[in-house]
């Protein structure tokens, strides 16, 4: 790890130094936390750089709840990316408590770190900051470069983050402009350490079919629904049978309260039957195969403080 903070023009010559490939190149891979405040970000950001759909996204906060590794594999370099839950501040259940163990398990045990932010420093980014370790390289990620109109007013916020971690280097990045990625992936490489692929080469995840078909009904309540009632859900898979190129699903929606299960349900079982065609849709493309996906809900009142259920449904 260097001592200061590298500008992204010495990134971005190093990256292209990084990427050209001698017969003496080693190869490098490892493991890359990708951290920062709920929704700033970080899902999109890795299922641009994998180039799969492994992470699912929406507008609102803890949308992502499981520590998911997605995977590329260049000639030179495997990049192992971990997307983790946003850092919670706000709630004290045992599901944020155990969102909150994912990131702090994370990050004690990956090669590099991103930290994620925007054009803001707030109080939640300087909370997950301060879980930082010293010992492991950090690279501080403005995503949504683009927005920023004068590369000067990134300066301000590099100070502010730079004055609560030592971090390696900064990089802004934006998924519309393909060299920022690519200057953000030489900066990583150069902190891998020298060793062989961690995963076979055609992996993009680690995560089973079964895993992301929870995940993708998951994706559909968040962004079908209300502003409250999705942290409300959780999703259990049932039964998961592989016949061939055909899936048949039956999973189960939980919620808290009676009331909670009316509106999943929605008039005539409208907003139950969106959810499970815009589920089953995706879960089509990611899979490619045909999906019969059946979906419940289920009032199991307190599930989200409860370990017992939690950990039946794969929270650490």
């Amino acid at each position: 790890m260097t001592g200061e903070t590298k500008n992204v023009t010495d990134v971005a010559a190093e990256a292209l130094s990084a990427a050209s490939v001698t017969p003496s190149t080693p190869f490098r891979a490892g493991t890359i936390a990708v951290v920062g405040r709920p929704n700033v970000g970080k899902s999109t950001l890795i299922n641009f750089l994998v180039g799969q759909k492994i992470s699912i996204t929406s507008r609102k906060a803890q949308t992502t709840r499981h520590a998911i590794r997605g995977v590329l594999t260049r000639e030179t370099a495997q990049f192992v990316f971990v997307d983790t839950p946003g850092f919670q501040t706000k709630h004290s259940n045992a599901l944020n408590r155990a969102m909150n163990r994912t990131v702090r398990q994370v990050l004690e045990q990956v090669d590099v770190i991103l930290f994620l932010a925007d054009a803001a420093f707030t109080a939640e980014d300087r909370k997950v900051v301060s879980l930082l370790p010293k010992t492991v390289p950090a690279i501080l990620v403005f995503s949504k470069a683009d927005q920023v109109k004068k590369k000067s007013d990134l300066l301000p916020l590099i100070l502010a983050h730079q004055q609560e971690h030592p971090f390696a280097e900064y990089v802004p990045v934006s998924v519309k402009r393909k060299e920022s990625t690519e200057a953000l992936l030489g900066a990583i490489a150069l902190h891998l350490p020298e060793q062989e692929a961690l995963f076979d080469a055609e992996m993009l995840t680690d995560k089973s079919e079964r895993f992301l078909a929870t995940e993708l009904i998951r994706e559909k309540i968040f962004r079908l629904l209300g502003d409250e009632l999705p942290y409300s859900a959780g999703v259990s898979i049932e039964q998961y049978e592989e016949q061939g190129r055909m899936r048949k699903i039956q999973a189960t929606i939980l919620v808290d309260k009676p009331g909670h299960k009316a509106m999943f349900i929605g008039a005539k079982g409208e907003t139950l039957k969106r959810i499970g065609t815009e589920a089953r849709v995706e879960m089509e493309k990611l899979f490619d195969a045909k999906v019969h996906l059946e979906l419940w809900v289920k009032v199991k009142g307190g599930w989200a403080d409860s370990e017992k259920v939690l950990q039946s449904l794969g929270y650490q």
